[in-house]
């Protein structure tokens, strides 16, 4: 059962102390001329000049109270004094390890994914072009997010190591870079639009100086995730939805400001805790859940089960969820990569037009005839 909350926490957030410097500088003193290419993501800000690029991370891990600032350098770049201080990179990069499988995607529609050279728990990525790396031995294991193998990253000496942070304390990556190393922190699993994850393209595109393409590549997205909020909106109904499932009998539920709440307002449902403010998860007593779920019309993403059986094996109270009986039970962990990675916590950050699409084939099914769910499987 561990594994059902994990599975719900992880839909809600998308998951999977650095020892940079630290900047609450205005970064527009020194670039009074220069724009944020960045619109959608609220934790990340990319400043193009000439010869290099400021890449700031506002928001590394949620309710941060500090920024880090990274200075990519190009060939014959010239950085000014000011800018010295902090971290330096020089791009365009050839080798990298990441350690969320969010930024496997970014990777290879960059077409710079032979370019990774390790990764924690290589197991949980499902992509194919990755996989084929790894069977092939081009990608090393490199321990744990929390704690990373210090002696084969060294010896690897990769261009960077791109990490995230739950807190401002990590002392493997601190020793990381004592050694030598540069390592960036991606705070990408701290946005809460749909949009604003899939834009961390662009921090990618900024390390590999494919700029142009990243910007491609996001519009593309941008554009198919407006059109299909379009469609929705001409949905003459909204379904009332219920997520989540039971652990240690209390019931997570997404809060409605969350990432996968707002999947389902722009898909034109009625999620029955949209009104709550929180980003994260809430823990819910069944008796509150039974109450105002009961004769919900859809339960989406309860958890890691593959099958009504298995869930009502489990627990025998979801039997009485109208949604359960009518089979109107959708997850995302049926779709999974050779080595059991859910394919959805890899990708959905990068294509929300997909996750988007998937829904509003459930709810409003008559909106896209022809489309072929991906993400979501329907329980049997």
């Amino acid at each position: 059962m561990k594994s059902v909350v994990l599975r719900v926490i992880l839909f809600l957030a998308i998951i999977p102390f650095i020892g940079c410097k630290k900047s609450n500088e205005n970064l527009k003193n020194t670039s009074p001329n220069f724009e944020n290419s960045i619109h959608y993501a609220k934790g990340l800000e990319i400043y193009k000049h000439q010869g290099f690029s400021i890449v700031k991370i506002t928001n590394p891990w949620p309710e941060a109270k500090e920024s880090f600032t990274y200075i990519l350098q190009e060939k014959n770049g010239i950085i000014p004094d000011s800018l010295k201080q902090f971290t330096v990179i020089q791009v365009p990069i050839k080798s990298i390890v990441v350690t969320s499988t969010t930024h496997i995607p970014a990777l290879e529609l960059l077409g710079v994914e032979n370019t990774l050279v390790g990764f924690p728990n290589t197991d949980y990525i499902s992509s194919i072009k990755t996989r084929k790396l790894i069977d092939a031995g081009k990608v090393r294991e490199v321990g744990v997010n929390e704690n990373l193998n210090t002696e084969v990253l060294i010896d690897m000496k990769p261009d960077v190591i791109v990490s995230f942070g739950l807190n401002n304390s990590n002392p493997t990556l601190d020793n990381l870079q004592k050694s030598g190393l540069k390592v960036m922190l991606n705070g990408d699993w701290t946005e809460q639009s749909p949009l604003g994850k899939a834009e961390w393209m662009k921090f990618f595109g900024a390390l590999y100086g494919l700029n142009s393409e990243a910007n491609a590549i996001f519009s593309e997205i941008e554009k198919e995730y407006n059109v299909t909020l379009a469609l929705a909106k001409k949905a003459t109904s909204k379904p009332t939805v219920l997520c989540g499932a039971m652990y240690q009998e209390q019931w997570y539920v997404p809060q409605g400001k969350s990432w996968a709440a707002l999947f389902l307002k722009d898909a034109q449902s009625n999620y029955l805790w949209a009104d709550t403010k929180g980003t994260g998860s809430l823990a819910v007593p069944f008796e509150t859940i039974l109450e105002k779920a009961q004769n919900a019309d859809f339960w989406i993403a309860p958890g890691d089960f593959s099958s009504l059986e298995q869930m009502s094996d489990s627990n025998p109270h979801y039997n009485q969820f109208t949604s359960f009986k009518n089979k109107k039970v959708y997850s995302y962990s049926v779709n999974k990569g050779a080595k059991d990675g859910i394919i959805y916590f890899e990708w959905s950050p990068t294509r929300p037009d997909w996750v988007l699409k998937d829904l509003i084939k459930i709810f409003h099914p008559k909106l896209l005839p022809n489309h072929k769910l991906f993400f979501f499987k329907k329980l049997e």
